[in-house]
């Protein structure tokens, strides 16, 4: 080829690659040597020229003309077009391909050799389109495959089997009962003037035969109303998680326009081998004493790997993980009161922390309090710390270890009466100081999960008046951005990170504040993030792009909780980021990035 000719070739592809990122941002005189190296290849349709875990890629690839495709364990996940770019996650880690990436047709490539790309990726340039491309193709390759059938992610209608049965709210609980059995179903539907009612052949017997109501009782007097629905699009394992938090046996499935198609059983979604969190509720409800409840505990790791390989997502898993600790907590409480007898007045045990925001993981501690009400008698205090012993020593057994600062109910500084809990809430947000504001941040989340004391209400309403205190908002926000970012140099990602103190612990931190400056209540992280979100107020793009990190983080976490299960290990926090796919790592930072700019705009 003439030197003519060559320079004509080389300015061809330079004008080409300057329409396309991350060309387009380049200097003429920089772009043109690019286009010198530059090798034009031909790719016949069929052809691979990266293969999923083979050898490392040599080039940074350009499409031409034609269509490539990437292919992940025989699943096309995203396809690359005229103009764009591939091959830069293996250039840049060094690591095998995570795809391959075959032509659909003939397709014309440009080559660029290694040591030339990397010098563009590493511009400031370069790092932003590595960064914006990885992400977009992380989230199609995800939609793609979320999108693929799985027996264990089938929508809950595909185990609606028949249509739904009713019967009138006049109806005996005999009549109920016949109707039941003649029409081969668990439950049957009331339409009454208050709305939707349910009757299950569990509700006949415990309230009729066990409760010893006559058999001419209306089925208007023992159903459940209003029932809980669940919408037609919602897949099989999120019906499961509804269930458990509903403390219910059957779902109404219902279409978009509210009509019923049938209902859905805890039994039928137990026939799916991914979802058995209800077999594992009822062993740990049916244990007699801490070793039973110690044996049945043990099979929540299995069961957790099992929901992950079902794709459950992330928040879904936690809430699994938190009921069933909750059925582990009730059960324990029982325990007690068999040992010491009944409680001289009620109370109420609350879960704080992760287990309150019900974002509790294998690797979770446990955090929780304990209230009482009033009272000058100094053996109910001592009495309910022999109960709160009971109850942490055992969840201890069950793999929820003791907190290493002592946040239990088992500490007085954890159990008190409830005029001395408002005090402590008062306190923590007219008294700014570090130990308040430590204090605040533990117990500020919390939840009844059992007893009768009335406590949620007067505790909530004093957290809606978190805006007139400009001193404890400030606290919150300096605590909030004082997390220093995991990120080394040029904001990369490398060696170990602990994902929970480094990551996660920060928008859980930041969201606390949001909702806290707003008077919102929302319990979860997510659903903080979400409110704030919606409100349309400043913090609406920053909400958003919290959740979007903090899904992201939290899966990563879950699966190394997994890998660590299947090693044989406890799970834990610490992640080395050596070990991560090119794709995964590069999630992880840009996540951390989100995090680092949202906390440098906290006033």
């Amino acid at each position: 080829m003439s030197t003519r000719s060559s320079e004509e070739r080389a300015k061809g592809i330079a004008r080409f690659l300057s329409h396309y990122p991350p060309f387009d941002q380049m200097e003429r005189a920089e772009l043109e040597r690019v286009a010198e190296v530059a090798v034009e290849h031909r790719a016949v349709a069929g052809e691979a020229v990266l293969v999923e875990n083979g050898a490392t890629g040599k080039y940074l690839y350009v499409v031409r003309d034609g269509t490539m495709e990437l292919d992940h364990n025989g699943n096309v996940v995203d396809v690359v077009t005229k103009g764009q770019v591939f091959g830069h996650p293996t250039l840049v880690t060094g690591l095998a391909p995570e795809f391959t990436v075959r032509a659909r047709e003939d397709t014309v490539l440009y080559l660029i050799p290694r040591d030339v790309a990397l010098s563009i990726l590493s511009s400031p340039d370069g790092v932003t389109f590595v960064a914006q491309t990885l992400r977009e193709r992380i989230i199609r390759a995800a939609q793609a495959m979320r999108a693929l059938p799985d027996a264990r992610t089938v929508r809950v209608t595909s185990l609606v089997r028949r249509g739904p049965v009713y019967c009138e709210p006049s109806t005996t609980v005999r009549e109920a009962a016949r109707l039941m059995s003649s029409e081969r179903v668990t439950a049957v539907l009331i339409r009454s003037r208050r709305g939707l009612g349910i009757v299950t052949d569990s509700d006949l017997r415990k309230k009729v035969l066990a409760g010893g109501l006559p058999r001419d009782t209306p089925v208007s007097s023992i159903m459940t109303l209003p029932v809980k629905t669940v919408a037609d699009d919602v897949l099989a394992p999120e019906a499961g998680v509804e269930m458990l938090e509903e403390g219910v046996s059957h779902l109404p499935v219902v279409d978009k326009r509210g009509h019923v198609l049938g209902i859905v059983s805890a039994a039928s979604l137990m026939s799916l081998d991914a979802i058995s969190p209800f077999a594992l509720r009822r062993s740990i409800a049916a244990a007699h004493d801490e070793d039973e409840l110690e044996e049945a505990a043990a099979e929540l790791p299995r069961l957790f790997v099992a929901l992950l390989d079902a794709r459950l997502d992330a928040s879904g898993l936690t809430r699994v993980i938190t009921l069933l600790s909750d059925t582990m907590t009730t059960r324990l409480l029982d325990f007690a009161f068999e040992r010491h007898g009944r409680p001289p007045v009620t109370f109420a045990w609350l879960a704080l922390g992760s287990s309150a925001r019900h974002e509790l993981t294998l690797a979770s501690d446990q955090d929780n309090a304990l209230a009482y009400d009033d009272t000058t008698d100094p053996e109910v205090d001592a009495y309910f710390k022999l109960v709160a012993e009971v109850v942490n020593s055992g969840l201890a057994r069950c793999g929820f270890s003791l907190d290493e600062s002592g946040v239990l109910a088992s500490d007085a500084h954890w159990r008190m009466t409830q005029s001395e809990w408002l005090a402590v809430f008062r306190r923590c947000l007219d008294v700014w100081d570090w130990k308040n504001l430590l204090r605040a941040s533990i117990a500020f989340d919390f939840r009844q999960v059992a007893g009768d004391l009335s406590i949620t209400a007067p505790l909530s309403d004093l957290l809606r008046t978190a805006p007139r205190h400009g001193g404890f908002l400030s606290g919150l926000a300096s605590m909030a951005s004082q997390i220093p970012s995991p990120l080394g140099f040029r904001q990369r990602l490398t060696g170990p990170i602990d994902i929970k103190k480094s990551g996660l612990l920060p928008v859980e931190n930041l969201a606390r504040f949001y909702a806290f400056a707003r008077s919102i209540s929302a319990g979860t992280t997510v659903e903080r993030l979400t409110s704030v979100r919606d409100a349309g107020s400043g913090a609406r793009e920053n909400a958003q792009a919290l959740l979007e990190a903090f899904a992201s983080m939290s899966l990563v976490r879950l699966d190394h909780h997994a890998r660590l299960i299947e090693e044989g290990h406890r799970p834990h926090n610490v992640i080395d980021t050596a070990t991560l796919s090119p794709l995964t790592r590069v999630s992880v930072q840009e996540a951390l990035r989100v995090v680092a700019a949202a906390q440098k705009l906290l006033p």
